[in-house]
Formats: structure tokens, sequence, C-alpha cells
């Protein structure tokens, strides 16, 4: 898969697997519930190796790592409070929405 909206499409794959397998890693209970390994093992191994075919596309290290991190944050974070009721205030909200602006200014600048 090439082109640019292949690398777009493995990022995405590599934000929805890590969002996966952190949500398995919390509902695994520290591990209490051993049949979320297999979630968090294949999650986190899948987005490594999709994030690395990224990476070897072309995409710049600062900007893939930045959109799958903050993305991912801002994913798990409303998908915890959805699924585990974990907190989410608005400050923390919009800690997330300055995340996100970061990486979108820094996307913004690589495309010259």
């Amino acid at each position: 898969m090439t082109g640019r909206w292949g690398v777009w499409a493995m990022l995405l794959g590599a934000i929805v697997l890590e969002v996966g397998a952190t949500l398995s890693l919390r509902a695994s209970d520290g591990f209490k519930q051993l049949v979320w390994l297999i979630p968090i093992v294949i999650g986190y191994g899948g987005s490594f190796v999709l994030l690395a075919q990224v990476l070897k596309q072309g995409m710049p290290v600062g900007i893939a790592y930045g959109i799958w991190s903050a993305i991912g944050v801002a994913l798990t974070a409303l998908l915890g409070k959805a699924i585990f009721s974990d907190p989410l205030t608005a400050k923390m909200g919009l800690g997330i929405l300055l995340v996100i602006g970061g990486v979108v200014l820094l996307e913004s600048e690589s495309a010259h």
C-alpha cells in the first residue's frame, strides 16, 4: 500500500490498533483477566508495524508520531469515558484540543 492515501490509511490503522490495545490493557485490570493479553499484544505489535511502514514511506517522524499520539490520546480518553466511566473534565478536554492543535501546526509547517 503506497501513495499518499495508503500512508494515511496505514497511520489510521496504527492509531486504531494502539487505541484498541490500550483499552484492552485497561480492561485486563492489571492482567488479572488474561483473555485481554491477545488484543494487547496484537494491537501494540500491529500498531508499531504500521507506524514503521508509515515512516518507511517517508512521512517525517515528528509528524507521524505527533498525529499517532494526539489522535490516540483523544480517542482513548473519549472511549475510556464511554466504556469505563473514566474521568474527562473540561480542562482535560482543553488539553486534548491543545495537543491536537499543536500537531496540526506541526503538520502544516511540514508541508512547506
